[in-house]
């Protein structure tokens, strides 16, 4: 049968068209059979209560093309179809395409067009909006979701977006937290929007985490903004403040040309991979002498943060993996930069805290839990103790 349904089918297009018109088959036909199980009888066949009442047409958008749905209706007005509902204008997956493409940056217009070149559906700039509207509701209630009390480490970083405001375009902090909780399973805790990224703003973010149930953070890693740490330990007074190799190497690499980058990243490795703190001392010399006629700023930044780069060698070398290896924080920032560079400006800020929450959710679809997470948790309990590192979560 499959055969010759696709024997006449001699391009692409043909075979697209196939698959709409068999879609559009099958929905009516599911239709038909949910009706009949509503009213309990084949058409036409006899029925003491409530029986047929005609159908309506609609069209549908799907990723096939628009599709002509009829749905049956009947007398008592009771029916309420489940695969196509009321009022429903476009498959599901369609929506999570319009999503898929607001979430790299497209904008309501620019998605308009892909979907007629992709797919040959015309959905109205007005449809398109109410989809990527509907998101924002979600990315409330996320972002207002309860936490795990306890975070052994995570990433505080911010991105820069620019947003329309009384017909300027301004310069917007975003703010992000990046944990990864007892199970070694990463997540983003949260994306806040500021005029600015300072100390003070991030003692709100921090406090909101403690009213979501966050109770115990181990090591916190973060930029070098001044006064970031006392924030942090303002909210969390037990915890350990690290900055950031992850942001030290990607700031690092602002300075070096594309060609050297590879070789310089090698040197980079070299000191935060040193087994002390003399050693990777030893190591910023090397780098010193091989780079720094060509790089004084990448020295120059190293040197400027040694104090704080140093706690970093009292962990011992399995928190310090974990720390180091974990592309996450790297991989959600190429995320979160790559939707900036396409979009641009956003409208206001809810365009842009929808866009962040579909590039975050985007994002950690691939994400998996960190690699000997164990013996890292087991370092973590005695570093900290019992009380702090529970039992059950080794």
């Amino acid at each position: 049968m499959l055969d010759e349904l696709t024997s006449g089918c001699k391009t692409p297009q043909d075979v697209e068209k196939l698959f709409s018109q068999m879609l559009q088959h099958m929905i009516n036909r599911s239709l038909e059979a949910e009706m009949q199980a509503h009213v309990g009888h084949a058409p036409h066949g006899r029925s003491g209560g409530n029986v047929r009442n005609g159908k309506s047409r609609k069209t549908v958008q799907s990723a096939f093309g628009e599709l002509q749905i009829e749905t049956p209706r009947d007398r008592a007005g009771t029916f309420a179809p489940q695969l196509v509902k009321k009022r429903q204008v476009r498959l599901a997956g369609m929506e999570e395409k319009i999503l898929a493409l607001y979430a790299r940056g497209m904008t309501t217009r620019d998605i308009e067009s892909a979907l007629v070149d992709l797919y040959g559906v015309e959905i109205s700039h007005g449809l398109i909006a109410q989809v990527t509207d509907a998101v924002l509701e979600e990315a409330r209630a996320w972002q207002s979701r309860p936490l795990e009390p306890i975070y052994p480490i995570v990433w505080l970083d911010g991105i820069v977006v620019k947003v329309q405001h009384n017909k300027q375009v301004i310069n917007k902090a975003a703010h992000v937290v990046l944990g990864v909780n007892l199970r070694g399973e990463k997540e983003v805790l949260g994306l806040w929007l500021a005029e600015h990224e300072g100390a003070k703003y991030w003692l709100s973010v921090l406090t909101e985490l403690r009213h979501r149930g966050v109770r115990d953070i181990y090591i916190a890693c973060m930029d070098g903004l001044k006064g970031l740490p006392e924030a942090v330990q303002a909210v969390f007074p037990q915890t350990l403040t690290q900055l950031c190799i992850v942001h030290l190497v990607r700031a690092s690499l602002r300075y070096v040309n594309a060609g050297d980058s590879k070789a310089v990243v090698a040197a980079l490795k070299r000191i935060y991979q040193s087994a002390t703190a003399e050693e990777a001392a030893a190591e910023l010399e090397a780098l010193d002498t091989q780079w720094g006629d060509k790089y004084r700023a990448v020295v120059r930044l190293w040197r400027g943060n040694w104090d704080n780069i140093i706690p970093f060698f009292q962990f011992v070398p399995q928190i310090r993996k974990v720390i180091y290896t974990t592309n996450a924080i790297e991989s959600l920032n190429m995320v979160m930069r790559k939707l900036t560079r396409n979009r641009r400006i956003f409208p206001n800020d809810d365009s842009a805290l929808k866009s962040l929450f579909l590039a975050v959710r985007e994002a950690s679809k691939n994400w998996r839990s960190i690699h000997h997470w164990k013996p890292a948790l087991q370092s973590f309990q005695v570093m900290f103790g019992e009380k702090r590192v529970p039992m059950n979560a080794l």
